[in-house]
């Protein structure tokens, strides 16, 4: 059965629901599945909790969805220069889980390899380890964290071949290949799809066992957070 899909829409055919949880990959604007997203919101789901490093930009990625007040809950690591993610969660319209980035990302990796809980020194002392046992291993405190799996997630690589390994490329290699073993369905947008056999097998990222269904990104906006340029200089 091919898990080429023609588009985001179909892609995600019969997988959402309201009280989901989604995993969308991304590290600040690089990597987000920005074409799975407005699916989401187009499909006017609700409730959803959304595992995910941050919550998009103003008018980018997951705002998309907070802005719609599609997303009950955000599990995440940073906040950033998200003002509606900020306004939401002050007034107490968005629940927040905030997790230390290592731990977010063990978390999920965890999930991924099956693995209910595990034990860091991240957080030992802080409000992250408020409610969580604490154990002591040669003399050294540990907080017990747990582990995170999704209903669906969605992420973005760089190229697919047609049995659904994936390659990615530069900083979009941040959250997205753990996640992609953490969902119960994993989707998967790409900017190029090859056919099988291309690949190097050492050069594949993740497996294609981990991915249930593929669709050509019809998004590729490659935005720049935060561009500062230098004063070039007088040559003398």
């Amino acid at each position: 059965m091919s898990k080429l899909y023609p588009d985001p829409a179909s892609a995600l055919e019969g997988l959402l629901f309201d009280g989901m949880t989604i995993m969308s990959g991304g590290f600040g604007l690089s990597g987000n599945p920005e074409s799975l997203i407005p699916e989401i919101r187009r499909s006017g789901i609700k409730d959803l909790t959304v595992i995910s490093n941050n919550c998009g930009a103003d008018g980018f990625g997951l705002w998309m969805l907070l802005e719609n007040r599609q997303i009950r809950k955000m599990i995440s690591s940073y906040v950033g220069e998200n003002k509606l993610f900020e306004q939401l969660y002050l007034t107490g319209e968005l629940e927040l889980e905030l997790n230390p980035q290592g731990t977010l990302a063990e978390r999920i990796r965890a999930g991924g390899a099956g693995i209910p809980a595990f034990y860091t020194r991240t957080g030992v002392g802080t409000v992250v380890a408020e409610g969580k046992p604490v154990e002591t291993f040669e003399g050294q405190d540990y907080v017990r964290e747990t582990w995170l799996r999704a209903d669906l997630s969605i992420i973005k690589a760089w190229r697919a071949d047609r049995a659904g390994n994936l390659m990615f490329r530069k900083a979009a290699r941040n959250f997205n290949p753990n996640m992609a073993t953490a969902g119960r369905v994993t989707v998967v947008e790409v900017e190029e799809i090859v056919d099988d056999g291309v690949f190097d097998p050492d050069h594949i990222h993740t497996p294609a066992i981990y991915v249930d269904r593929v669709v050509l990104s019809t998004i590729n906006e490659k935005r720049i957070e935060k561009l500062t340029v230098r004063k070039r200089e007088t040559v003398q």
